[in-house]
């Protein structure tokens, strides 16, 4: 049977018999694919805390006919340990990872998804910027490569020029008052904001914004995303929102003294 190596994701897990364990493993050059891991789940296992959910991995597999088998691997980032540490993190990486696997089909290379997948975990344990954040700018780029992008601007049914108050998630995203259906809601502008800049990577007016608007954000990200899916992310039900607002670095409101 023919021996490949590629690098890839940890998305799951599940048990197989008394040792070993299936894993689901969004690679650069195949895709995703599932493995089997032999032994994995034995104390004297060599390689079973690498192929865990989260870990970026170098494999090596041979192919089988259904099933292709792990005979080696490498661990090239243990974000793991990072992201198991931290509450908002490690949820938020489990709303990730689920996503990609539902966006992802097996053998089916997609090395954009790969990479944004990889970005996003990494980022998340080095914690660069709010767990919330990364999570919403990660699903909305990942909607985008899938061919669902938002539109937070002009219209997303006529092209007419924004910016537009009103959001309908089936249309596609804003409306002008022409397109405008019953059910669109009317978020704040600085949410629109928002989500652009998350959908493009400005992470400088992201950092910015206010807590209200990022639950407000991640409300349509959230609504967005499941309704292209047609089924919910159970992973986002756990999802840490809790944050109130707090002031910004830029905030140069006078503090009271005395």
């Amino acid at each position: 049977m023919p021996l490949y190596r590629d690098s890839g994701v940890v998305l799951r897990t599940h048990k197989l018999g008394e040792a070993d364990r299936i894993i689901t493993v969004l690679t650069r050059g195949r895709g995703k694919i599932r493995a089997v891991a032999k032994g994995v789940r034995r104390t004297k296992s060599k390689f079973g805390a690498r192929l865990e959910p989260g870990m970026h991995v170098d494999l090596q597999c041979y192919e089988g006919r259904n099933l292709d088998t792990v005979t080696q691997t490498e661990s090239l980032d243990a974000w793991g340990n990072a992201l198991a540490r931290d509450y908002s993190r490690w949820t938020a990486a489990s709303a990730i990872l689920e996503t990609a696997d539902r966006l992802t089909e097996e053998h089916e290379p997609s090395v954009q998804q790969y990479l944004l997948l990889a970005g996003a975990l990494r980022t998340l344990a080095n914690a660069d910027h709010a767990s919330e954040l990364i999570l919403d700018a990660y699903l909305l780029r990942a909607l985008a490569v899938a061919g669902w992008a938002p539109s937070f601007h002009d219209c997303a049914q006529c092209g007419d020029e924004g910016p537009h108050r009103a959001f309908h998630v089936s249309s596609g995203g804003v409306l002008c008052r022409l397109c405008r259906v019953p059910g669109s809601s009317s978020p704040a502008p600085e949410t629109l904001e928002l989500l652009a800049a998350l959908l493009v990577g400005d992470w400088v007016a992201a950092d910015a914004s206010l807590d209200r608007h990022r639950r407000e954000g991640s409300g349509l990200t959230s609504a967005f995303l499941q309704w292209h899916l047609e089924r919910g992310v159970l992973s986002l039900r756990h999802v840490d929102r809790t944050r109130v607002d707090q002031p910004r670095l830029d905030d140069h409101t006078p503090q009271r003294t005395g």
